[in-house]
């Protein structure tokens, strides 16, 4: 039975080491530090936070010309700039939101990490958080505990979530918008294919799936202001009658200018028979 909030002790601050461990785990390519409530982020080093590459045009810069050397490095050719920092939003939101949307999923808890909470150096695969206010359901047992802040039901937690990873993410966008040549419809619409895509896929890893996909459609109906488009998951059957889900992207990553074969699993240019291929490859 739900407890009222009044019938939960108080008692310390949930950190989300627990969840972020669990994502190494699973996803080794990525290590999350998690600070202590309150304090500085982690700077120096080689180290920035989401704000400055926001609102520090060197710190963007610096940012991109990682993956311009990456790219070239790889693929012998240069690409082109909103290319470039398409790819590079990209490499920077997909972990970004899962600081937020992955202690939803296991723990039904929301952190709040600001952009100047969140810190990471340029070539990513870390990142540190300085976590502190969160949001929980009345009967979860950190509902009493500093920063809580308790809202009533399933549908208020998603909210927290979508709000959380807007807030987060707003600055950035607005940042990056100008090198990308795209406008605030097609930003969102790249947020939303970050939340949806990079929470299905650790899913995938977690052996949850199915409970992801499922999440993922009532987290980000089509119609959730800032968002553009939503889950959109449509199912595809393979050969032997299996079926396995997926969706179209609401943006493009133009990945394809620089490999026109290789396109995403979730491109609208890829056939849906690649699709089960791939996928069921994955599988």
């Amino acid at each position: 039975m739900r407890r009222s909030p009044a019938s939960v002790a108080a008692g310390p601050a949930p950190s989300f080491a627990g969840t972020y461990r669990r994502l190494t785990e699973v996803f080794p390519s990525l290590h999350v530090e998690v600070r202590a409530p309150g304090g500085p982020p982690r700077t120096g080093g080689g180290w920035m936070t989401a704000q400055e590459l926001a609102t520090d045009a060197g710190a963007l810069d610096a940012f991109l010309s990682w993956d311009a050397l990456r790219i070239e490095r790889e693929g012998g050719r240069a690409a082109r700039p909103d290319v470039l920092a398409g790819l590079a939003l990209h490499r920077y939101a997909w972990p970004a939101c899962l600081l937020v949307t992955l202690p939803w999923f296991l723990e039904r808890r929301v952190p709040r990490l600001p952009a100047d909470a969140v810190s990471f150096p340029r070539t990513l695969g870390r990142m540190s958080v300085c976590t502190g206010e969160f949001a929980c359901l009345p009967d979860d047992p950190a509902a009493g505990a500093p920063g809580a802040r308790v809202v009533p039901d399933e549908e208020a937690l998603r909210a927290e979530v979508r709000a959380a990873v807007a807030d987060h993410l707003a600055p950035v966008l607005a940042a990056f918008g100008p090198r990308m040549r795209r406008r605030r419809r097609a930003l969102w619409g790249m947020a939303s294919d970050e939340i949806v895509e990079s929470l299905w896929y650790i899913g995938h890893l977690l052996g949850e799936e199915q409970r992801a996909v499922a999440e993922l459609e009532l987290l980000l109906p089509a119609g959730s202001s800032p968002y553009a488009g939503g889950a959109g998951f449509r199912q595809l059957t393979a050969a032997d009658g299996r079926t396995v889900p997926t969706r179209d992207r609401t943006t493009c990553c133009l990945f394809y200018t620089l490999r026109p074969d290789d396109t995403c699993v979730t491109c609208p240019r890829t056939g849906d028979g690649e699709r089960v291929r791939r996928l069921r490859a994955s599988a």
